[in-house]
């Protein structure tokens, strides 16, 4: 699956280049005047400019936590109670639990400045999420009586943004330059809340039923992105922070809103040559919990649950950013960032995260 979403990644990618106009040089671009391919409206354009951009993200979560302790299925299903216990064929306490969950993810986006003062930012997205799950047979014990996986897909929600350059702009001095950008952002709730699947209950059972939170498409909400990034380089040294949110709106038609994300992001880069840059970078977010409840969301399992969603971690990620000086690719950049979590405190039992990448692609005409 992953190499299929690279494959199509890579191929959109080219077909837009090929449709561009080549430049013979771009002797005033280099490596680290974008942050890593992980950090998203860090930059603001020139008066009529545009960029076109692609990335794919995939993110591993493997295991389940319990708060920062890791947590086994028999765990689960002999201590953890089920919130839906008393419903017709609800045990008392959870007998299904996830093992692995795959998530990739191809994002599309268009930037444009309108004049010097702002520029404009229009993303979409297509995603595929992949659980695995193990069923334990009705009533109590650790008896295994097999295994299932859930597939859903679609396209996300499609966001909309204002980019504002506070201070410096893309046209500063290459070895001495301060940015200070204030993003103003819209998601709108294109994404689908309401797909299904197919699974096996502790019953025997194979009923198709609408799958768990995490496993949507969308938020089905109108959400509010903000996000204040600050950028210096001296020399052939880069420094950058951002903070960012997304705050829910409303609820969705579904009755439930998910929690509130908080980011804050920092990474330092370094400049070999005017090619490649290096980088280092640390990600701090915090997840609330789901408000209210999809009365179709019901089950033994731990993600049907509102309450065992959110909580906190850490990541830590390596990357590097290249950009063509001449030639028919002048001005094309490739970014890749490849990170690992080393912080966790969930609101579990609840999968933990194992590692994530993404690979990008940039082009500004």
């Amino acid at each position: 699956m992953k190499n299929i979403y690279l494959s199509r990644c890579l191929a959109a990618a080219t077909l837009v280049i090929s449709a561009g106009k080549p430049a013979a040089h771009a002797h005033d671009v280099y490596a680290d005047d974008h942050a890593p391919i992980g950090v998203i409206a860090d930059h603001a354009h020139q008066k009529g400019e545009i960029m076109l951009s692609a990335r794919y993200m995939h993110m591993d979560m493997q295991g389940n936590q319990i708060g920062t302790d890791s947590a086994v299925p028999e765990q689960i299903v002999t201590t953890v109670p089920n919130r839906f216990f008393g419903a017709p064929m609800q045990p008392p306490t959870l007998r299904i639990v996830p093992t692995k969950m795959r998530t990739d993810m191809i994002m599309v986006g268009a930037m444009y400045a309108p004049s010097d003062a702002v520029t404009l930012m229009v993303m979409g997205s297509y995603a595929e999420k992949e659980m695995d799950h193990i069923t334990f047979q009705g009533g109590m014990g650790t008896n295994r009586l097999g295994e299932f996986t859930t597939n859903p897909k679609g396209i996300g929600d499609v966001k909309v943004a204002a980019l504002f350059p506070l201070l410096g702009h893309p046209d500063a001095k290459a070895d001495r330059r301060d940015e200070l950008t204030l993003k103003v952002g819209i998601s709108a709730p294109t994404g689908s809340i309401t797909k299904t699947a197919q699974i096996l209950t502790p019953m025997g059972g194979t009923p198709t039923v609408r799958t768990p939170y995490m496993m949507q498409i969308g938020s089905g909400s109108w959400d509010f992105e903000p996000a204040l990034t600050y950028k210096i380089r001296r020399g052939k040294i880069g420094l950058g922070v951002q903070g960012s949110a997304k705050i829910r709106l409303e609820r969705n038609d579904q009755g439930y809103r998910f929690g509130d994300v908080y980011e804050a992001t920092a990474w330092t880069s370094y400049r070999p040559a005017q090619w490649i840059s290096l980088s280092g970078r640390a990600k701090f977010r915090t997840m609330g919990r789901v408000s209210g409840i999809d009365a179709a969301i019901m089950g033994p399992v731990q993600t049907a649950n509102p309450d065992f969603q959110g909580g906190e971690r850490i990541d830590l990620m390596a990357g590097a950013n290249f950009v063509a000086t001449h030639g028919a690719l002048a001005g094309h950049r490739i970014g890749i960032e490849l990170g690992k979590p080393v912080y966790q405190n969930l609101n579990g039992p609840q999968m933990k995260g194992n590692w994530m990448l993404t690979l990008g692609w940039q082009k500004a005409f």
